[in-house]
């Protein structure tokens, strides 16, 4: 379950219909029934947040939001989209992370979900973590 307060518009969260896991977008959020409204691959749907999971962040994950990769000499690793970047100290932990955008410096921030990643992203960048190319 996700807390209502921490989702945001545009993040991508796992919605559980009759058992059934789906990948969606946010599109919508009802502030007074704490409701989330999520398009997947087959429809957007209205959700309670304990129908709702976070998305792990791991490589597979940072990969389909177009982040480019690169292993450094020391063993971290470093996942960049356009100015952006995060850095993991070694391959496939995330279990800590920093993260910076020009002169903005996060260190160890509590992000273990892509829709915390995304909402850090935002208040960073000023727009949208999705999976398109950046130019």
């Amino acid at each position: 379950m996700i807390k209502f307060s921490e989702i945001k518009m545009g993040d991508y969260v796992m919605a559980e219909y009759e058992g059934q896991l789906r990948r969606g977008e946010v599109t919508r959020l009802n502030g007074d029934e704490k409701q989330v409204c999520v398009e997947t691959d087959v429809q957007e749907f209205w959700y309670e947040t304990e129908h709702l999971l976070p998305i792990a962040i791991n490589d597979e994950e940072l990969l389909k939001l177009n982040f480019s990769k690169e292993a450094l000499p020391d063993g971290t690793v470093k996942y960049k989209k356009g100015s952006f970047r995060l850095v993991i100290p070694g391959k496939d932990n995330f279990s800590t992370v920093d993260m910076w955008y020009r002169e903005d410096r996060r260190q160890h921030p509590n992000v273990h979900y892509i829709h915390q990643l995304q909402n850090h992203y935002y208040q960073m960048t000023k727009v949208h973590l999705t999976n398109e190319v950046m130019a």
